[in-house]
């Protein structure tokens, strides 16, 4: 892991050089893949049991491993993490994050509450009661509530992703926290897409000719766009749902993608597809 990480440091340097717009953005995932490097190797146990009788039946039927709705999980280590996080934001911009911080330290907040609403999307109470605050702290938050459960998913997924992916999970929702996916890629001579899940770490094939998110696979509703003619970067869109994904194709150049750093420097697409029309 450590060497995964120096290489993966050293991509964020040239990413920057390359990508001056997304400099500061690039400095923050630099922040946050070192601490996670540090909370990964903290765990000692799993956040996230599995019970390994139950998974050829949860597979077969198409749920995750991990329903995060469920079970009472012990997040003292997610919540000591997001702590953490929330000093790369107060660090940009002093006393945004501390009255937060405080409330989850003294219980006035209840953390649980605030992860499963990201998880799924819900609207937290964050921004209910700062709504004065920026933009941009919105973004982190949500951002450092995603990253907190990390290092717990990516041990389930260390443990079980190869068994998962060998039962031939064909949904376009993780196969072990069911998170839908942001970003994918096209990989293998064959170029088959393969998807991320950005909470745990995962990649799972997917058919190309089908969509992620309502299962159309009518091509005539299907379709893609490129921008500037770079053809390593497109976004896959549905006419049906009106969603999009972002894909990355590096197979020309021979380099292999790391999809969390791809994810920050092809915001300008998720841009454009929101201008479009596309959620």
């Amino acid at each position: 892991m450590a060497k995964m990480l120096k290489d993966t440091l050293k991509t964020i340097e040239f990413y920057k050089n390359q990508n001056p717009h997304y400099e500061e953005l690039l400095a923050i995932l630099e922040e946050i893949l070192i601490l996670r490097e540090e909370y990964r190797r903290r765990l000692t146990a799993d956040v996230f049991p599995v019970d390994e009788r139950l998974i050829p039946s949860k597979i077969e039927g198409g749920l995750p491993l991990i329903d995060m709705s469920q079970g009472d999980y012990d997040l003292t280590q997610s919540r000591d993490y997001f702590l953490d996080l929330l000093h790369i934001a107060e660090k940009r911009a002093p006393g945004e994050t501390q009255e937060l911080a405080r409330k989850i330290r003294d219980g006035e907040e209840d953390f649980r509450e605030l992860v499963l609403g990201a998880f799924y999307g819900e609207p937290g109470e964050v921004e209910e009661e700062e709504q004065d605050n920026e933009e941009e702290t919105f973004d982190l938050i949500d951002l450092f509530l995603e990253e907190c459960l990390r290092p717990a998913f990516e041990r389930v997924a260390a443990k079980y992703g190869e068994s998962v992916l060998k039962a031939k999970w064909s949904e376009g929702y993780c196969p072990i926290c069911g998170k839908e996916p942001k970003i994918g890629e096209i990989k293998e001579e064959e170029g088959r897409r393969y998807l991320f899940c950005n909470q745990c770490g995962i990649e799972w094939p997917f058919l190309r000719i089908k969509c992620p998110f309502c299962g159309n696979e009518e091509q005539q509703t299907l379709a893609y766009f490129t921008v500037e003619e770079d053809e390593r970067y497109r976004v896959d869109v549905c006419n049906e749902c009106k969603r999009y994904i972002k894909i990355v194709d590096f197979r020309e150049a021979k380099e292999e993608a790391n999809l969390d750093i791809e994810d920050i420097t092809t915001l300008h697409l998720d841009m454009l597809a929101t201008e479009e029309g596309y959620d």
